[in-house]
């Protein structure tokens, strides 16, 4: 498929996705989605590709929904609107925006964020569906969805409160606030900030520090991190016990105390 709105490249073991719109903040429409979902479902499906991360072109990571085209879509004759089957309507986000956090849960490789300017709104709640966030000094987060009378379309308020709690969630998303890096790091929601010159760099030496470990192995432990949280110990020690019998019949398990035992660095291919 041929990108217009994303470029998405891979360098190794590490896929790179990152919104293309920069002369609109890389605020999100129809064709972004679909392009998203084309290359996460290529991510998914290359088994080279071991770490995804998500970043923005120019001085955004991304600003939303594109509200210009929202405000042309509303200012139709609403005699139009209503004509649409209600079944269409009910479906719109099905169609579209949530399409992302869809395709994104999908997907069992660990993806960091690396936030390179504004991120609100939608821009906020694709931060929040990775796994990990890095962010540069330049860095701003917001809920800024009810500014424009809107809700979180695309699971938003579900991601960010697994990451920062519900409290702070619910202060930030009825105020609509924005917070720089460093209150964002304070709270817990990004891992790191560093220099903006220094995000690409540091964001690389994180996705290849975990593109090192095995990646079934790290699939496997991403998915149980996240089953965790709505299961009973038992039922996690009982998911523990089977993701163990699925990794020990690898050639990577075996590979790990060879080197650790050879005192080299292990070279896991990830089968």
């Amino acid at each position: 498929m041929e990108f217009k709105e994303i470029i998405y490249k891979k360098d190794g073991h590490i896929a790179y996705l990152t919104f293309n719109r920069p002369e609109a903040l890389n605020a999100i429409t129809p064709t972004m989605v679909d392009e998203w979902v084309a290359a996460l479902t290529d991510a998914k499906r290359d088994t080279d590709v071991r770490v995804l991360v998500v970043t923005g072109a120019g001085r955004a990571f991304c600003a939303g929904a594109d509200v210009k085209g929202l405000a042309k879509r509303d200012s139709r004759d609403l005699s139009v609107e209503e004509e649409r089957p209600l079944a269409e309507k009910l479906n719109i986000g099905r169609q579209g925006i949530q399409k992302i956090p869809r395709s994104l849960e999908d997907l069992d490789k660990p993806i960091i964020a690396s936030v390179n300017g504004p991120a609100v709104g939608g821009g906020m709640d694709i931060a929040s569906m990775c796994d990990i966030r890095i962010a540069s000094e330049k860095a701003r987060f917001g809920m800024s969805h009810l500014r424009i009378s809107r809700f979180s379309m695309d699971g938003g308020y579900w991601f960010l409160q697994r990451v920062i709690g519900k409290a702070k969630t619910l202060e930030l998303v009825l105020t609509c606030r924005i917070i720089d890096a460093s209150e964002a790091s304070q709270m817990g929601y990004v891992s790191k900030v560093v220099p903006h010159e220094q995000l690409e760099a540091a964001t690389k030496e994180l996705a290849t520090q975990i593109s090192k470990n095995p990646p079934i192995a790290v699939q496997l432990a991403k998915r149980l991190i996240y089953h965790a949280e709505g299961s009973t110990l038992d039922e996690l020690l009982e998911e523990v016990e089977l993701s163990h019998v699925l990794i020990e019949g690898t050639e990577d398990y075996k590979e790990g105390p060879r080197a650790f035992v050879e005192k080299r660095e292990p070279q896991y291919k990830g089968r």
